[in-house]
């Protein structure tokens, strides 16, 4: 098969519930593809760590020279009167390494660890009223549990109001489309409407933090100083944006694909169940098989080369180059046969590239573990015999692939 005969379309039919025979396809016939929409995207394991530990690469979407004019017209006009705000997601050294410097201090492994109680606490919470309604007939895992739950802990961790909620949560879900490579004209204009109006909430919640402060998070990043430096009020902002998207809709795709995985694979979820050894090393693999975040995006700031051997390819400089995770997760070339197969077992596990790799690996990574291990852990423990009670309901992202609906049966 030639190269020319091959290209990625994540709009196909059956693409979000099974993407991986795609990216079996294009691994093998073009791992370094160069796409319709002139993006280049990478599927093997060794040339997507390559690229996300390149430190000559940017996340800065300043530096993308723009191919597609008419597209860039409809952000500029959908974000026109939205301040530009800037997360550490998009932003390069130095001002990447100062605000994770400033911001890591709350997830450090012992931060993490005092929030276990409080986690358990929440899911055993929403066990109990599965365990109530259970008669009644089946309930949605992803309503009762994945999605509730990271929520949740990341609002009680930063101490927001909860009159908001629901709207915060619309809002993060609009915002998180322009993640996607492909997004269509109404979505971007549903994004800036939704960044305008959590961006006004966040700022009132900032002062009255400010005059109200407390032991939480929100309180410790407005307090935060190294070296004489702290948050700006843009700043704070931002990354308080940033918490609620990707510690919220990447954990949300991680509990309820998790769950519907073992499910589907009962000896999996026995031997995980009859072995608690096996936390840590069966939420890695959960990472790598469900692949939460499926690409991860680069910026040429040069003409490079990338790939390698006989599959290499010339990228200009001012390129969006993605590194295809969720391919990459799945390469036999770097997990062997059963790469396609789910082993809590699976030695190595950890060496999965869900979090990234480089400067910006996921700041947030072990509580996103925490919760994952907390929510699966403890389901697949108190109801063994739980199953899937009809088809599940995907919600259609391309990058942060995830399940709407799981509906299951006890």
């Amino acid at each position: 098969m030639k190269s020319t005969e091959v290209f990625f379309n994540p709009l196909a039919d059956g693409y979000a519930a099974d993407p991986w025979p795609h990216f079996t396809v294009l691994r093998n016939h073009d791992p370094v593809h160069k796409s319709l929409i002139e993006h280049y995207f990478l599927f093997r394991y060794d040339d997507v760590s390559a690229l996300l530990r390149d430190p000559t690469l940017s996340v800065d979407d300043d530096n993308i020279d723009h191919h597609d004019e008419a597209r860039l017209a409809v952000f500029e006009d959908a974000f026109a009167d939205v301040d530009g705000d800037k997360s550490m997601l998009g932003l390069d050294a130095p001002d990447h390494t100062r605000l994770r410097r400033l911001v890591s201090r709350a997830f450090t492994p012992s931060a993490v660890a005092d929030l276990r109680p409080m986690v358990e606490r929440m899911v055993d919470e929403r066990l109990d009223t599965f365990a109530a309604m259970s008669a009644h007939g089946p309930f949605d895992v992803v309503d009762g549990l994945a999605w509730p739950l990271p929520f949740d802990v990341i609002s009680e961790m930063l101490g927001m109001p909860t009159a908001e909620t629901q709207h915060v949560a619309q809002w993060s879900a609009a915002m998180v489309k322009t993640l996607d490579p492909i997004i269509s004209d109404d979505e971007v204009y549903a994004a800036a409407e939704a960044s305008k109006k959590m961006r006004a909430y966040l700022g009132e919640v900032i002062e009255w933090k400010r005059a109200t402060p407390a032991d939480d998070l929100l309180s410790a990043l407005i307090a935060v100083e190294e070296d004489g430096d702290r948050l700006t009020p843009n700043e704070l902002r931002a990354q308080v944006t940033l918490l609620f998207i990707a510690g919220h809709e990447t954990t949300v795709n991680l509990i309820g694909t998790g769950i519907y995985e073992l499910l589907r694979r009962p000896e999996q979820a026995g031997i995980w169940r009859d072995d608690p050894s096996l936390d840590g090393n069966a939420i890695d693999e959960l990472l790598r098989f469900v692949s939460p975040v499926q690409f991860s995006r680069r910026i040429t700031l040069t003409d490079i080369t990338v790939g390698q051997g006989a599959r290499m390819a010339g990228v200009e400089k001012g390129t969006f180059v993605m590194a295809g995770l969720a391919s990459a997760n799945h390469d036999p070339a770097k997990w062997g046969p059963t790469a396609d197969e789910l082993d809590v077992r699976r030695e190595g596990a950890a060496q999965h590239v869900s979090f990234g790799s480089g400067s910006h690996y996921c700041l947030g990574a072990s509580l996103a573990k925490l919760e994952a291990q907390a929510a699966i852990g403890r389901f697949i423990r108190r109801f063994p015999d739980a199953t899937v009670a009809g088809e599940p309901v995907w919600n259609g992202r391309i990058n942060l692939r995830g399940l709407e609906h799981l509906p299951v049966s006890l």
